[in-house]
């Protein structure tokens, strides 16, 4: 595939997923063609990992970013089939791991978007486990991604100095988030590999990488769930996490 057929291909993917191009491509000659050829036509349009999918990477790789451009993929995001509720709570997981500002921000703008379109969310009914039933399902939780790595590391219940943290880390991360509805936990993971990615955190890529595994995902999938944050928060960060998974997968 020639240049060319990469960047009209890749302008077609952009028109599928209801991006618009720059409305001034004057400003920066070049730019659109260069962004239907990179990202669109060389990454969206990749095998092993669906639209869908890739979204829920994208979305959540940025939330903390500017307004126009989440509202903007908040809408593409809902015409190629996701929810509303899913939208939020990749808001909230990515903000687990970036802080929760990120997922104040992001679902402001997400509001906009929904009222726009004529949107609703559905209500919620609230939860009301108590203590002991949130830290019960966040160990089950991490025993069923993690296995027996889910005691190891910062993770590690003899750490005195990790424990003054961790186990609200299990009560609410765990117990808490991966129980809500809204994702489910293949679709969590994808949250979590993405978040890790573009925020550098290689401890939790390589732990989670392995553990995507346990749930549904391939290796391929985890690859591109990888590769897919490279436009949106740099190629490097996305080659150093592409590094981590050459360890955890040793098969390239």
């Amino acid at each position: 595939m020639t240049r060319q057929d990469l960047r009209q291909r890749g302008h077609a993917v952009r028109k599928d997923l209801g991006i618009a191009a720059p409305t001034q491509p004057d400003v920066l000659p070049g730019f659109d063609d260069l962004m239907a050829e990179i990202a669109y036509g060389g990454i969206w349009d990749r095998p092993h990992l669906s639209k869908h999918d890739r979204m829920i990477c994208t979305l959540a790789v940025c939330s903390p970013y500017l307004r126009p451009q989440l509202a903007t993929l908040i809408g593409s995001a809902l015409d190629i089939g996701l929810t509303p509720l899913a939208m939020l709570e990749v808001f909230l997981q990515a903000g687990l791991y970036g802080g929760f500002v990120t997922t104040e921000a992001a679902s402001e703008v997400a509001r906009e978007v929904f009222a726009a379109r004529g949107v609703s969310v559905p209500p919620q009914p609230p939860r009301d486990e108590s203590n002991e039933e949130l830290d019960a399902a966040g160990n089950a939780v991490m025993a069923k991604l993690h296995g027996e790595r889910a005691s190891g590391g910062y993770a590690a219940p003899g750490n005195t100095i990790t424990g003054a943290l961790y186990p609200a880390a299990i009560r609410y991360g765990y117990g808490e988030l991966w129980g809500r509805p809204g994702l489910t936990h293949r679709e969590r993971m994808l949250v979590a590999i993405a978040a890790f990615t573009g925020l550098s955190l290689e401890s939790q890529l390589r732990k989670f990488a392995q553990s995507a595994l346990n749930i549904g995902l391939s290796q391929d999938e985890v690859i591109e769930a990888v590769i897919q944050t490279g436009p949106y928060t740099g190629f490097p960060r996305a080659l150093n996490g592409l590094a981590i998974l050459t360890e955890v997968f040793p098969k390239g």
